[in-house]
């Protein structure tokens, strides 16, 4: 029987687990729940537990598994197995790869990294960039995650703490950033920067659908787009000053990396054309050396939810 391995995605609300085979395929997945609460003492048996069931529901056994690898929103030693803080758990400074493989008494490798570092890692291998040796990804939600992929391997900075592209700033001394600091990618191009920008041109303009959707208390990422498709000219505003700030993020990783392809993942990537193909447009005007270097894709993710669990799995595969 050939090698299967785990790949568990961990979320503040819960930790999605699947068994994964060499070519990226989920054959069995399980899902426990989280919440911020929770330290070592109660997230190592969760996860414990979580393995165990999977293997049971799979009808394999832990000797079965080549590796358990596990992505985590937050700051994470690759190297060392060390979570050293997770932003949606309570914990800190844990060693948790080398304390599951204990619990578990697996005589295979526990491997932990960042959640968008992963996901990244399994577009490349198995989604939108598949084949590509060099790609960047920048998942837009409630932040912004950002995972590099040079030369085929995770680009993660000294002791894994780098790759953080949400915290690079676009506005010098702008927005206020949850970080701290000002002028954050987040604070422009995430989903939630997005949603503000759009209740606060809704609130100026009363006679816009926008302003319905705020007013009622409907306002998401999803009926934004509504309003956009019904041709609602505010919100054609709103997406055009977003745009410019998507862009220049994304030509900010251009041009450092210069990648074969730039994938957008998280729940706004659903809209697709609507936002890749002005992010594109984007890119090729402002990209250096536009003339002369070879074109980069702009490419919306489509593993969707099981990025985090292909993701955890590949960090055994070459």
């Amino acid at each position: 029987m050939e090698k299967l391995f785990i790949g568990i995605d961990i979320g503040g609300m819960s930790a999605k687990a699947g068994l994964v085979t060499l070519d990226g395929k989920i054959l069995s997945k399980l899902t426990a729940k989280t919440d911020a609460s929770m330290d070592e003492a109660v997230f190592l048996p969760l996860i414990k537990n979580l393995v165990l069931d999977l293997i049971k529901q799979a009808g394999v056994s832990l000797s079965d598994i080549g590796g358990i690898g596990m992505g985590f929103p937050g700051s994470i030693d690759d190297e060392a197995g060390v979570i050293r803080y997770c932003c949606n758990l309570n914990l800190r400074n844990a060693p948790f790869a080398v304390n599951l493989k204990k619990a578990l008494g697996f005589d295979g490798e526990v491997k932990l990294s960042n959640d968008a570092n992963i996901a990244a890692l399994a577009e490349a291998k198995f989604g939108a960039a598949k084949g590509m040796k060099d790609v960047v990804l920048i998942t837009i939600g409630t932040g912004i995650g950002t995972g590099i992929i040079s030369g085929g391997k995770m680009i993660t900075g000294n002791r894994s703490a780098g790759a953080e592209g949400g915290h690079m700033t676009i506005v010098a001394g702008g927005e206020l950033c949850g970080c701290g600091r000002r002028g954050c990618f987040e604070s422009y191009a995430s989903t939630t920067a997005l949603l503000k920008m759009a209740k606060e041109a809704a609130e100026t303009n009363k006679e816009s659908m926008l302003y319905n959707e705020v007013k009622a208390g409907t306002l998401t990422g999803k009926t934004f787009f509504e309003c956009l498709d019904k041709g609602d000219a505010i919100a054609k505003e709103v997406m055009e000053r977003y745009i410019t700030y998507l862009g220049e993020g994304v030509v900010n990783y251009a041009n450092i990396f210069y990648p074969e392809a730039i994938i957008l993942g998280g729940g706004v990537s659903a809209q697709g054309d609507k936002l890749t193909v002005p992010v594109q447009k984007y890119l090729n005007e402002h990209v250096y050396g536009k003339e002369y270097n070879p074109p980069i894709k702009v490419v919306a993710a489509t593993l969707g939810n099981d990025a985090g669990i292909i993701g955890g799995a590949a960090l055994f595969f070459d």
